[in-house]
């Protein structure tokens, strides 16, 4: 049974630059940052059983449950709680290995999407080489707008409680595909196996490794998602390593079967570690709720992720392609892909434990900046060492846009409907995965060289900084404040 939330008239000794009150459900947990503290206009406690409650007006009253109405009019001071509510995270040695488990799913998923440029290479070389490049390159781009695709599906499906039997049949869906590469011949075949199906096995795998981590950490759960976004680096530096070396020695199917069972060794850890904590929450509003949007906070900060994704990964994609056309080695353009991961690994870790401190955007933001300055900078890179020395600063800023993506999402809502909000904000950003390297490659054929390649990443993610700007301000409701 559910029952309307109350309405909260205006909270006595609220700080001066708390947020505005948000549209979407906020979690109410002591020890929260100021965008969650005071976006509902009142503070919390304990009762000694444990069960947060809420004091409206010196009321003691314990959070109801509340239907979501999709045509009602958006709620302006209302206090909208959801029905799971702890305030008990663990932040403790369980959490952490929950943590690992993620960081070898962001590991076997983007890891492995990552690797994709040492198969083109190969693929335009031999058993594809009559296929236009940029054909080809259709594969990837697939690959990767599907890791965030599925998010939808995923993230609902793991609020409701599925989280244990997509991530198994999931993980047998990866390993299936990545050996069924290996017989593939025609290029629909590639296609269907490594960037369809392969997409698919690995947003739904993906779709939970961040929500999951919030079941364990609050106060930090920044530094969790960091860690948990080192995955990512990893496998994007290990794996094209792995696969460069053993094609000359295996070949192309041999590899792909050993990569196989290298994908099977992280994913049954990974399977054996991950564990939800709090009970399914099966909150109002299907699939895709409409509501969050009404929330300008949440709406400017996916709208900002998507624009982001038009161009932060354009430096990665084509650094080994610009420094082979400046008459620099192919064995040590292809180095610099891996160089820019590790250096990813580094801005993912340090703005998570940065971002607990002093919040998410407040961090996230001047990283974006960077990431953008780099990106104008990398075209006019001709030596080695200048190469070397942007491709570590460009992977350390964009490493903390993907580490602290999906913070943000986390503090704007309850934990119990975290999986949905997550997954609403990588189905919509799938729009600027897919469409934005299709982009830069167009421009750059059409004007053969990489300096407009430069002007519009970079452009696209200084309007995603300022975008984020503007979704900061709107939770705070001025530009003070830790958030």
């Amino acid at each position: 049974m559910t029952s309307k939330a109350p309405t909260a008239r205006p909270a006595r000794n609220v700080p001066r630059h708390g947020p505005k009150s948000l549209d979407i459900p906020v979690e109410d947990v002591s020890g929260s940052n100021d965008a969650e503290k005071f976006a509902t206009g009142r503070s919390s406690s304990g009762t000694q059983d444990g069960t947060l409650v809420g004091h409206v007006d010196n009321e003691l009253v314990r959070p109801p449950t509340i239907d979501i109405d999709l045509e009602a009019k958006p709620p302006t001071n209302k206090v909208i709680e959801d029905h799971v509510v702890d305030d008990a995270y663990p932040e403790g040695a369980r959490g952490w290995l929950v943590v690992l488990g993620s960081c070898l799913l962001t590991a076997s998923t983007f890891g492995l999407v990552n690797s994709w440029g040492v198969f083109q290479a190969q693929y335009q070389v031999s058993i594809l080489s009559h296929v236009n490049p940029s054909t080809l390159a259709w594969i990837g781009s697939v690959q990767y707008s599907l890791v965030f695709l599925p998010g939808l599906v995923s993230g609902r499906l793991f609020d409701l409680g599925w989280f244990h039997p997509i991530l198994i049949g999931a993980s047998a869906l990866l390993v299936v595909a990545t050996i069924l590469v290996a017989e593939c011949k025609e290029y629909w075949q590639f296609m269907l196996a490594q960037g369809i199906t392969t997409g698919i096995a690995c947003g739904l795998i993906f779709g939970g490794a961040l929500p999951v981590v919030s079941h364990w950490f609050k106060k930090k759960r920044a530094t969790a998602f960091g860690v948990v976004a080192v995955g990512s680096s990893y496998g994007g530096t290990v794996f094209p390593i792995i696969i460069r070396k053993l094609i000359p020695v295996v070949g192309l199917p041999w590899t792909q079967r050993i990569l196989a069972f290298i994908l099977l060794g992280h994913l049954t850890l990974a399977n054996i570690l991950v564990r939800r904590r709090l009970p399914p929450s099966n909150v109002s509003g299907g699939l895709f709720n409409l509501r969050a949007f009404r929330s300008a906070p949440y709406s400017l900060y996916v709208v900002a992720s998507t624009v982001a994704f038009l161009g932060i990964y354009t430096c990665l994609t084509f650094i080994d392609t610009s420094a082979i056309n400046v008459g620099l080695s192919a064995d040590f353009a292809f180095y610099l892909v891996s160089i820019a991961n590790a250096g990813s690994g580094v801005g993912r870790i340090a703005s998570g434990i940065l971002s607990d401190r002093f919040g998410s955007l407040n961090v996230l933001i001047p990283f974006t900046v960077f990431a953008g300055l780099f990106t104008f900078i990398w075209p006019h890179c001709r030596s080695q060492a200048s190469l070397v020395v942007i491709a570590l600063l460009y992977g350390m800023s964009s490493g903390a846009f993907v580490g602290l993506l999906a913070t943000p999402v986390a503090q704007l809502g309850d934990t119990g409907d975290i999986g949905r909000r997550t997954g609403m904000l990588f189905t919509v950003m799938a729009i600027g995965a897919v469409v934005g390297p299709p982009i830069a490659g167009a421009i750059y054929s059409a004007t053969g060289g990489f300096d407009i390649v430069g002007i519009y990443a970079g452009v696209t993610v200084l309007i995603s900084s300022a975008l984020m700007v503007g979704a900061r301000w709107a939770a705070l409701g001025g530009f003070r404040g830790k958030f």
